[in-house]
């Protein structure tokens, strides 16, 4: 489990092909950065860019994982080298700062404007209409493994469009700032949104 708070920003650094056939997955290499590592073990989960990924080896400023192609294909920031958002994974005793993430991405996102406004900057995501349902006004949603607050959300024929403030220190420290309008994003809905929906529509069907 996660809390959307990114720890670090790192560098995907290379990227190993796992087979030779068109369904094999990938070995990386991710540059730390400044994530602490000493209390990293193997078979420890890191979120890369929102996605949980198990570590396979480790050294003092690295570590690899293998990315499944089922993976690949679900997620983005993960088949090329570069900036990648990075947290390891919460602890019983640590502070919930975001919101209780799970690191499974649930779909893609297609960024329709990031601009200054003010201080800030005004991030506008378009997200599939199945995702829509779990995305309302003040409610938490995850960008590329950040936690982030909705503040409106429209129902369009082609999807769910929302918009989110970020704040200076948020540009600054993670790699939403790389965004620009196309760009494709990793989006993860609330849980508690999920179960929520879940128990209402089997309430539904039992009634």
């Amino acid at each position: 489990m996660f809390t959307g708070i990114v720890a670090a920003v790192g560098r995907i650094a290379s990227i190993q092909p796992l087979g030779s056939d068109a369904d094999a997955g990938v070995r990386l290499v991710v540059e730390a950065g400044t994530l602490d590592l000493d209390d990293v073990v193997l078979g420890d989960s890191i979120a890369i860019q929102g996605a949980c990924m198990t570590v396979i080896e480790k050294t003092a400023q690295s570590f690899a994982v293998d990315v499944s192609r089922e993976s690949l294909n679900l997620t983005v920031g993960l088949a090329q080298t570069g900036d990648v958002n990075l947290e390891k994974a919460l602890r019983a005793h640590d502070r919930l700062g975001g919101h209780i993430v799970s690191g499974h991405v649930d779909g893609l996102g297609t960024v329709t404007r990031f601009a200054p406004v003010g201080e800030s900057h005004e991030l506008r995501v378009l997200a599939p209409r199945e995702l829509g349902r779990y995305l309302a006004y003040k409610g938490s949603i995850t960008v590329n493994g950040v936690s982030l607050t909705v503040n409106s959300v429209d129902d369009r024929a082609d999807g769910c469009e929302f918009s989110i403030n970020l704040i200076p220190h948020t540009v600054e420290v993670t790699t939403l700032r790389h965004l620009v309008a196309g760009a494709k994003v990793n989006l993860e809905i609330d849980m508690i949104a999920r179960y929520v929906e879940r128990m209402l529509s089997t309430a539904q069907n039992i009634s």
